[in-house]
């Protein structure tokens, strides 16, 4: 059970890594997005299917991971896409739609 009342729900990485090459993503990453979620919501590891806001993300840290985004890979998310992709492999998929973009 995580500090927020929320159990999480954990998948063997085998099924992340499926997950991945299913939406057509970079494996490493749905799991770096995965490990900067895990940073920031300060609750060790977190799925690729993991819910931003059931992990309790909030406005605050979900600005924070937004600009760590954009440093690291370029790619300017909305706040609204971002909120509305709730998942590490949504969001994955976000910043590979913006680098094709770009």
């Amino acid at each position: 059970m995580r500090g927020n009342g929320f159990a999480p729900f954990h998948r063997p990485m085998e099924e992340w890594d499926g997950l991945a090459r299913e939406l057509g993503l970079p494996v490493s990453l749905v799991h770096d997005i995965s490990a900067l979620w895990g940073e920031f919501l300060n609750c060790g590891a977190v799925g690729a299917d993991d819910n931003f806001f059931a992990l309790g993300g909030n406005s605050l840290i979900g600005i924070r991971i937004i600009e760590r985004v954009s440093q690291e890979y370029g790619v300017e998310l909305s706040v609204r896409a971002f909120y509305l992709a709730e998942t590490p492999a949504r969001v994955a998929e976000l910043i590979e739609q913006g680098r094709t973009r770009s």
